[in-house]
C-alpha cells in the first residue's frame, strides 16, 4: 500500500503577513490530510553577528536586538499554535537562532518533513523569505510550497 504523500508539514514563519497567511494554509492541509505539522521561527544571528563585526552595531545593540527578535519569534509562534488551535489541529513550534534558510533546511530534515512551506516571494515586510527562499529551494530535503494563495484569512475563517 502506497503511504500518504505528505505526513509531515514545517511551515517557517517569520511575522511578516505572507507567512502568517502560510501558517494558516500549512494548518489547513494539516487538517484536511492528518499531517503532523511545526512551526519554526529563525532569529537571523548570522546578519546581527556581521552587522556587529562590521561596526553597525556595537555589541550591546545587537544583544538588544537579538532579545527582542527572540521576544518577536515567542509572539508569533504563540499566536501560530493558537490558529492551529482553534482548527483543532497539533501543532509544534520551534524558535532557532542562526542562518535562517540553513536553520529551516535543518529543521525540515530533522522533522523528516514531507513538505517545507513558505510565505509568498516579494516585498515580505520581514524580508527574510524572498531573500532566503532560492537557497531553501534549492537545499531542502523536501518539496517546498510556496503560499501565495489571496485571501487565505477568509477561507480560514470558514474552514
Amino acid at each position: 500500500m502506497l503511504k500518504p504523500l505528505i505526513q509531515k508539514i514545517v511551515v517557517a514563519v517569520n511575522g511578516s503577513e505572507k507567512s502568517i497567511a502560510a501558517a494558516m494554509y500549512a494548518i489547513l492541509l494539516a487538517k484536511e490530510y492528518k499531517c503532523e505539522l511545526k512551526a519554526l521561527y529563525v532569529v537571523d544571528t548570522t546578519t546581527l553577528k556581521q552587522l556587529t563585526m562590521s561596526k553597525f552595531f556595537v555589541a550591546e545593540e545587537s544583544k538588544r536586538y537579538e532579545e527582542n527578535l527572540l521576544s518577536d519569534g515567542k509572539r508569533d509562534l504563540n499566536y501560530v499554535q493558537k490558529l492551529a488551535q482553534s482548527k483543532k489541529v497539533k501543532i509544534e513550534t520551534e524558535l532557532r537562532k542562526g542562518s535562517v534558510w540553513s536553520e529551516i533546511v535543518r529543521t525540515a530534515d530533522e522533522f523528516k518533513a514531507d513538505l517545507l512551506i513558505l510565505g509568498g516571494t516579494g516585498d515580505s515586510s520581514a524580508g527574510k523569505h524572498s531573500s532566503v527562499g532560492y537557497e531553501v529551494v534549492t537545499s531542502a530535503p523536501c518539496n517546498v510550497m510556496i503560499v501565495r494563495q489571496q485571501g487565505i484569512e477568509k477561507l480560514f475563517k470558514i474552514a
